[in-house]
């Protein structure tokens, strides 16, 4: 059964590869939602990301990537939890998003 051996460890070292692949675009993102709440005021909470969708996206030169997902939590007054999430297409960040965050204005003059 050599076919069925050849077999296995192709598959072997494709699950490999995408293991440390997907590690390494997870460091990425991380480093990618850190760097943006530090730009924004915001406090990026347990320092990590956690994949929310996986799929294959054809980026801007018509080449099929992974489009990766990634969703976190941030505080903006040190005492609450809100979602952000950062998209990586292949290992290129293409989107950040902190989310809705409330702003106090003044109230109006009646």
């Amino acid at each position: 059964m050599p076919g069925f051996e050849i077999i296995l460890v192709v598959l072997l070292g494709a699950v490999a590869w995408f293991w440390l692949d997907s590690l390494s675009v997870r460091e990425a993102a991380i480093n990618a939602a850190r760097a943006a709440c530090e730009a924004e005021g915001v406090m990026l909470l347990d320092a990590t990301v956690a994949i929310t969708s996986l799929k294959p996206q054809r980026d801007a030169d018509g080449r099929v990537k992974l489009k990766r997902v990634y969703e976190f939590e941030y505080s903006d007054t040190g005492d609450n939890r809100r979602k952000g999430t950062v998209v990586l297409l292949g290992r290129r960040v293409v989107l950040f998003n902190v989310g809705f965050r409330d702003t106090h204005l003044p109230e109006t003059l009646h």
